[in-house]
């Protein structure tokens, strides 16, 4: 995420560099790289000769949208779930569709007018991405933890391999067998312990990592910007749109009452679209740029991290053996598939 954070770059499952980044913040926090030479791509092998500056955006991107898990969860305590979402997204994205699209030189700008086609593209992505892959993420937090939830979020890379095989026909290693096995056995544990209350959200926080992972490799496919940012705000607005009809449809609209929101709910959903959005989205796209995107992809491991950590100190959310072990095993999943596709990009 969180979804929030996206997710871990395409390129990390051996699909084709996709040409914007899939995702704003998400859960996903959660995203998918920007095409090699939209803005300057990052060189693999250069990560000494990098600013610091850089490397300091690799951190917000670590840390914040790590921290987008727990603060859905608090989020959620008196708003509506899709209805926050919704919020989140709408106003994140109209103050960052103006900047981007301001963004680069003259020409830059007269080539790169979205019209319809590219809105069409973002669409798609934003509604798997942000409606269906964050929207369901932030569902699921009113009963699970934050820190399971962004667990599970990390098995987004495993759908990317598996959505590529599908969608591109990409062969699947047998490195990346082992590592889709190990992740399958993570989550079964991770889902186990819960009981049967649980099984619910732990499905449809597994179905948004599904829609997360599947969109991202098509947005190698569909139109769109050049300049990532613009993609991003586009997908922000047509997730948002998105995410406001489910939340009418749901009836969470007709009972939304700005009045009952508590202060520490109202305080999270200004973070989520601030720093959970705003901020980390353009720290990643900087981050990519300038660094190896081996680099950059260490935020599907390092967010999960982060949130369990976070939600274990902020929220006081239990820490189970089993939880920290089925957790183990979905990073080292995780991992696994990052390594052999950087071990693969420096062999071809």
């Amino acid at each position: 995420m969180a979804p929030n954070s996206p997710t871990a770059p395409a390129d990390a499952t051996g699909s084709r560099e996709p040409r914007q980044p899939a995702g704003a913040g998400q859960p996903r926090n959660t995203a998918c790289s920007p095409q090699p030479n939209a803005g300057g791509s990052p060189r693999p092998g250069k990560a000494a000769a990098a600013p610091a500056g850089a490397w300091a955006a690799l951190l917000v991107v670590w840390v914040v949208w790590g921290s987008t898990y727990v603060g859905i969860r608090v989020g959620v305590e008196s708003i509506p779930p899709l209805a926050m979402a919704a919020i989140r997204y709408l106003i994140a994205g109209a103050v960052l569709f103006p900047i981007a699209r301001l963004g680069g030189g003259r020409e830059l700008r007269a080539a790169d007018r979205p019209g319809l086609r590219p809105w069409l593209g973002m669409a798609v992505v934003g509604t798997m991405l942000l409606a269906f892959g964050n929207g369901a993420a932030s569902y699921a937090e009113q009963t699970l933890p934050a820190g399971l939830t962004a667990l599970l979020i990390a098995t987004v890379p495993i759908w990317m391999v598996l959505a590529d095989r599908v969608i591109n026909g990409q062969r699947i290693p047998p490195v990346s067998w082992l590592a889709l096995i190990v992740g399958a056995a993570g989550v079964a544990i991770l889902a186990r312990p819960h009981g049967h209350g649980a099984v619910l959200p732990v499905l449809i926080v597994l179905g948004g990592a599904l829609s997360w992972g599947t969109g991202s490799v098509l947005a190698g496919r569909l139109p769109a910007p050049s300049r990532p940012l613009l993609g991003s705000a586009m997908e922000m607005l047509a997730g948002g749109a998105v995410l406001t009809g489910l939340a009418a449809a749901t009836g969470e609209l007709s009972r939304f009452d700005p009045g009952q929101v508590s202060g520490r709910s109202w305080l999270a959903l200004l973070y989520l679209i601030g720093p959970g959005s705003l901020l980390a989205m353009t720290c990643y796209v900087i981050a990519l740029r300038r660094l190896p995107t081996a680099s950059v992809s260490t935020y599907a491991y390092v967010n999960p991290v982060v949130a369990v950590g976070l939600g274990a100190l902020l929220l006081g959310e239990r820490l189970t053996v089993v939880t920290l072990t089925g957790g183990a095993v979905v990073l080292a999943s995780v991992a696994l598939l990052l390594v052999n596709r950087a071990r693969q990009a420096r062999s071809g």
